[in-house]
């Protein structure tokens, strides 16, 4: 019985999207382990920009500064 989460910050994922990913990930799962689809579990968690880190930072705090960089490379 697998059990697969998958943590995705909150910016938008579609329905769609988050279909494939479930659909990919028991996919994977029967192809390289033979697992059976019907018992694998797929969870997919968003967290929030502000609770996701990296380098110190978080997320929030990364993206606006990328954009306004990318602002300033478009002037």
């Amino acid at each position: 019985m697998p059990y697969v989460n998958i943590r995705i910050t909150k910016e938008g994922a579609t329905p769609e999207q988050k279909l494939e990913l479930i659909k990919g990930s028991t996919e994977l799962l029967q192809r390289v382990l033979n697992k059976n689809p019907a018992t694998t579990f797929v969870i997919i968690d968003e967290v929030e920009t502000d609770s996701w880190g990296l380098a110190g930072e978080n997320i929030t705090t990364l993206r606006a500064r990328e954009a306004a960089e990318k602002a300033k490379e478009q002037k």
